[in-house]
Order: C-alpha cells, then structure tokens, then sequence
C-alpha cells in the first residue's frame, strides 16, 4: 500500500480538520514563551530588571521544559494525544496569565519555570500526534504548516503584544504589559477547551472520517512503521536514547539558540536603533517593525519544506539553511544601518525557520512507537535547552559590553556547528548504509 492507495481527498480533509486547529495552538504556544520579550520593553523598568536578571527569567521556561519534557511525552503515549496535550494547554495557558502578577525577580523566576514544565510535552506530542494521522512522504510539509505558526507568532503576536501593551494601559489600573499577559493567557485557555472537542487519537475514532477511509489509512501507517521497525528496530524505548538521538538533539540545539536569541531580543534590537542610529519609534512600531523577518521566513519556510518532500532529500535542505541563518546572525548587527541590519536578520529568521520542518523529518526515519514518543522529546528537550542559554548568556553579555553583539555572536557560532553536525551525521549514515549493504551482499554470496 502507498499514498497512492490513499484518496488525495482524505488526506485533504484530515488536514482541514486538524491543521488549523493545531496550528492556532502552536501559535499560542510560541506567543506564551516569548511575548516576555515585547513585556520587556517596559517591564524591565517598571520591575529594575537587569538585561542579565530579565535573560535568566526568560531562560528559567526551558529548564522547566527540559525537565519535564520526556515524562511528558510518555504520559501522551498513555493517555491519548486528545487528553495530554489539551491537559498541556490548559495548565500552560492558566500559568501564562498569572504571569500579569509577577512583583519580582523571583515571582518571575518561579512563573517562568512552571510555564515550561506546563508546556513541556506539546511540540513533540504534535509531532507523534501527526505521526498518527499523515503517511511518511506528506509529514514535511505538514510539519511546515504546522511549524509556520512559529514565525507567525512573531509576524501576528508582535504588533498584537506591543497593542495590547501600549492601549491596555492603565485599564483596570493594570500595567499595559500586565495586561498583555492576562489577556494572551485567557486566550491559550479557551482555546484548550476548543481543542478537546476537536483533536482525535487516531483516523478510526474520527466519527467525520468514513470507516473504510480510516482503516486504510490507519493500515498505511502502520505498514510504513512496521517497515522502520524492522530496518531498525526502532520500537524499542533503548532506540529513544542512542548516539543517534543525542546528534539530532545537538543539531536541534545550535538551531535553536539562534531562534530563542533572536526571539528574545529583537523587540530590544529594534528598539536600540533610537540609540545607535537615531531613529525613534513607539511600541506598536517596534512589533510591526519586529514582524518583518518573520513574514518573510513564513513565505519562504513552506515552499523550501515542500521542495525537501518532492526530492525526499533532508540533510542537504538542512546544511543549507542552517548556514545561512548562522553567518546572517554574526554580520547583521555590523552592517551600519538600521535597514542593513533588518536585512541581516531576514536572512537569519529564514534560514533558521527553514531549517526547523526539515529537521522533524530526520527522526521517524528510525523511530517508532514508544520510542518515537520518547526519542522526540529527548530531542526537543535537548535542543531547547538553548531556550535557557541564548537569552541568559546574551543578556548577561549585554550587561558587560553594553551591547547585544557579542551574544549574537555566540549564536552565529551554535547555528554554524549544528550545519556541521548535520553533515557529520549524513556521513555517519551513509557509512552505515554502504556496511550494511556489504553484509546483505556476503549474505548473499553464501548462500
């Protein structure tokens, strides 16, 4: 049985179904970890914030994560993607508005840990959940749509927070960051429960998908697992903890850490130009400002994923991009103009979000089952522990230079060596494939 097999049709109204569902979470998700940043074009004053005291808050979210993130993913293989993951939406949408009562360094602190351990689990449960519902050669684009609410967050959630923050000032006495906050937390919740009477487990408990439709491709799923399955024996939980995974969750990190240090500081990028430049611009100025590299790293992410599907090529899709999001973050702050620098970060924003729907595709190339729930949040726990490093270490640089350059820098660096890793694991694979293929080949000769 092959997609063929499968009525385009089917596949279409699936990805009606759940795809704007899932992608207005994923929005909520990413707008929750980083409109601290936007918060902090007031807050840190409002609050005496250092750059290294507001980095090491923002950062505190993906200890949380780390922590909580494997565990996580097996009570979603448990309980059902439907249950865990609108469990992981309530719980991180509630701790999202309570950080409007943040009073302090360690009110912020502790807010800020307990949102990631309350969102630990949703990115790679989405991507098990996916598993579940799309056969192997439509997941890269898939994950892209999916993946496209990421930078959209920016593109929407920019001038959204800086709105909500600049108007809702003063509104029931309430700081307009405050407001922000409390607003895009009840948010998070509604939609959680919006998301219960929408998301189902698996193809054969959807009452709208025909009984027939369902099994075949529930049947096609299964056959392409099994398929792994016996190529690596990929089921087995040890598969979710080898060298291999670790790689991936390397890789996963440096791409990562340029992501979260432009995530976190651009809103105060563009908000230096005053300085460095002399150009002066209010709040809802900055998020519009701050939206453009992430429109155009959403126009760009969807087609570059589709063309990695049509070939069926990953690594070289993903060295690419991952250079090129890494040489782009070391030169855009030097390049002498606001509009220079803008341009600079363009480049990063794309090269980085391109890179991240491709990566999905590399793990269910050996896991499946149990150990593809694990494997993918040991790998997205790994990864996003750049979350906690990239703002901390580039506020604290900040702190010491009086400038945001030398933070930039060290993610250039991490970007750059994930696009090494990549290659290094390509060749890797390829070395096993030629060994593999010699011992079939002996096999062969003696019988």
């Amino acid at each position: 049985m092959s997609t063929k097999d499968i009525d385009r049709k089917v596949l279409r109204k699936v990805a009606l179904r759940l795809l704007p569902m899932l992608m207005i979470l994923y929005f909520l998700s990413y707008l929750d970890r980083v409109n601290v940043g936007f918060a902090a074009l007031t807050m840190n004053a409002d609050l005496g914030f250092s750059a290294t005291a507001y980095g090491l808050g923002a950062g505190l979210f993906f200890i949380g994560y780390f922590l909580f993130e494997v565990p996580s993913n097996l009570l979603l293989a448990k309980f059902g993607a439907r249950i865990w993951i609108t469990r992981i939406i309530l719980t991180w949408g509630a701790i999202a508005g309570m950080m409007a009562f943040v009073q302090g360094p360690i009110s912020f602190y502790i807010l800020r840990f307990l949102l990631g351990a309350a969102e630990a689990g949703f990115f790679p449960g989405i991507i098990y959940f996916l598993g579940l519902w799309f056969p192997r050669s439509e997941r890269g684009r898939i994950v892209a749509f999916i993946y496209a609410a990421a930078p959209v967050s920016f593109l929407l959630g920019s001038p959204l927070s800086t709105l909500l923050i600049q108007y809702g000032h003063g509104f029931m006495g309430l700081a307009g960051w405050r407001f922000m906050f409390a607003i895009e937390g009840l948010a998070t919740v509604a939609a959680g429960i919006v998301a219960y009477f929408i998301l189902v487990d698996r193809p054969t408990k959807a009452k709208w998908l025909p009984t027939a439709d369902a099994k075949r491709l529930e049947g096609l799923i299964a056959a392409e697992d099994a398929a792994v399955k016996a190529t690596h024996s990929s089921h087995s939980l040890r598969k979710a903890f080898s060298p291999r995974v670790f790689l991936l969750g390397l890789i996963y990190f440096g791409i990562s850490y340029g992501a979260y240090a432009i995530g976190f500081f651009l809103p105060q990028i563009v908000s230096g130009f005053q300085a460095t430049y002399g150009v002066k611009f209010n709040l809802t100025q900055i998020g519009l400002i701050t939206a453009i590299p992430f429109a155009i790293a959403t126009a760009v992410m969807l087609p570059w994923a589709r063309h990695s599907d049509k070939k069926q090529e990953r690594f070289v899709h993903l060295a690419i991009t991952t250079f090129l999001g890494g040489a782009a973050i070391a030169v855009s702050l030097l390049l002498g103009s606001p509009v220079l620098s803008m341009v600079g970060i363009t480049f990063t924003a794309v090269g980085i979000y391109c890179s991240i729907p491709v990566f999905w595709q590399l793990p269910p190339t050996f896991l499946t089952g149990t150990a593809a729930a694990a494997g993918l949040g040991v790998i997205n726990s790994l990864g996003n522990l750049s979350g906690f490093f990239a703002p901390y270490l580039s506020g604290y640089f900040k702190d010491m230079t009086g400038s945001l350059q030398p933070g930039m820098l060290v993610a250039s660096g991490f970007t750059l060596l994930s696009g090494v890793l990549v290659l290094v694991l390509r060749t890797q694979i390829n070395k096993n494939h030629k060994a593999e293929a010699a011992v079939q080949s002996q096999g062969s000769l003696v019988k």
